[in-house]
């Protein structure tokens, strides 16, 4: 969810695996959606296509090599299972970033938590927009009780041993 530590996880991922000479592309859901995907809106069915249109790059990149990096807000199963499908035959560790609704409200670094509530966003996640919590992951991250070192050791040590990197 937004303020969840997602962003800031995956930054720092592409600056690990990039010093130990990596290449490394990143896809954050703000910046895609600022260019690429700034014709859809936050309807299930724009969410829905942003991320298909997000899997679709990072499976190009994939095949070219890249280690593909990938921070959106996936908040349906449903759109977890078709990126999984999109990205078959690519190495892929889906990363779910545990953190309360009232943690990341409390973080809301955009200030959209605080505008849902105020009904000025339609369609938040977690306040009028369903999120259900991943089952699926490989790799489950708790942002909210563990500092971002402790994160970062864990991550890096799952990414490791299901072989997707040498690091870490």
């Amino acid at each position: 969810m937004p303020g969840s530590g997602k962003s800031t996880l995956a930054g720092s991922l592409r600056e690990v695996l990039t010093k130990h000479g990596n290449w490394v592309s990143f896809l954050d859901g703000d910046q895609v959606r600022k260019r690429l995907n700034r014709d859809l809106g936050f309807s299930e069915a724009d969410r829905t296509e942003n991320l298909r249109r997000a899997a679709e790059i990072a499976r190009l990149m994939a095949k070219a090599g890249s280690l593909v990096i990938v921070s959106f807000i996936t908040p349906l199963e449903s759109n977890r299972q078709m990126v999984r499908e999109i990205l078959d035959g690519h190495d892929y560790c889906e990363c779910f970033v545990k953190c309360s609704l009232a943690t990341c409200e409390t973080r809301d670094p955009k200030g959209l938590y605080a505008r849902a509530r105020k009904g000025e966003i339609a369609n938040m996640t977690g306040i009028d927009a369903p999120f259900e919590v991943s089952v699926t992951s490989e790799i489950i991250v708790d942002t909210e009780n563990t500092q971002h070192p402790g994160c970062m050791a864990q991550l890096l040590r799952a990414l490791r041993d299901k072989g997707i990197i040498t690091v870490g």
